[in-house]
């Protein structure tokens, strides 16, 4: 059965991730102990969680790497685990290094994404997402010359080719700037108002607080809470109120210092490349 079949016969497809008691051991490791949450459509997803959490192997269950030992993962309507085809049509994966060819310019590596993916006017394509994601300019470099923001949001746009109407990006700021980070947020964010839903994985209590429509937390293998930054909030008790004047963050600093907002970035430093993308 075809994704496109299934998902206008079944209501599932208004939640495009649906995940219920995912189990998943290694030897004698518990990693997930059952994880339950759902991802509206449209919608950023942060899945949020410290190393060794368990956020990957959840990722790789979903988008059909890794078989789980129990539980039930359903993406835009079908079983991840028998219909791992329709899923893999259905979704993009982008890991936490950006997956780009250095050799090729950046638009040869959108061209040839289409093309592998059967598209036609695949040129077309790839002046498109250079648009849409700042990278016009840098179009012809090759991608060796990029700042890791840039590939990174390369990478990305490679992830939309033939838009897919989940994505999902497992830590997608490891190793980036500040500057770097805050044009992946961004990018992220536009993703979402055009009508993809996101599945984001992270670390860091900022990204999600500055992405996610709504957060799970993921702790020892479980979801311990799961709700909107709001509601999550309001689980502590409500803070004092006391006059502070305010003071510039690090990241206000660093922008100011540097001379630059998060917008384009364009201009690269040929290079960063040999360090950007270190774990």
């Amino acid at each position: 059965m075809s994704a496109t079949t299934q998902t206008t016969t079944d209501p599932a497809h208004r939640v495009p991730i649906r995940v219920r008691g995912l189990r998943k051991s290694f030897r004698s490791v518990q990693v997930l102990t059952g994880v339950d949450f759902e991802v509206q459509a449209g919608t950023i997803f942060a899945l949020l969680g410290s190393n060794g959490a368990g956020k990957t192997t959840v990722v790789r269950i979903l988008s059909t790497l890794l078989r789980a030992d129990a539980g039930t993962v359903m993406v835009h309507g079908c079983d991840v685990a028998t219909h791992a085809a329709d899923v893999r049509e259905s979704i993009s994966l982008t890991g936490q290094f950006a997956a780009v060819d250095d050799v090729l310019t950046g638009r040869e590596n959108l061209v040839l994404i289409a093309r592998l993916r059967h598209l036609e006017r695949p040129g077309a394509i790839a002046d498109d997402l250079l648009g849409r994601f700042s990278l016009t300019e840098a179009g012809r470099r090759p991608v060796s010359t990029y700042s890791g923001g840039m590939r990174r949001r390369l990478d990305i746009a490679m992830s939309l080719i033939g838009s897919p109407p989940v994505v999902v990006l497992d830590e997608p700021t490891t190793g980036l700037d500040p500057q770097a980070r805050l044009e992946v947020w961004r990018t992220i964010k536009e993703m979402s108002r055009a009508g993809t839903t996101v599945l984001l994985t992270t670390q860091h209590l900022e990204e999600a607080e500055k992405l996610a429509d709504r957060i799970a937390v993921l702790h020892e293998g479980t979801i311990v809470q799961d709700g909107t930054l709001e509601e999550l909030k309001q689980l502590l008790p409500p803070a004092k109120v006391e006059y502070v004047r305010k003071q510039p963050s690090l990241e206000d600093v660093f922008l100011s210092l540097v001379g630059q907002t998060a917008t384009s970035g364009t201009a690269a430093d040929p290079a960063a490349h040999s360090h950007q993308d270190t774990p």
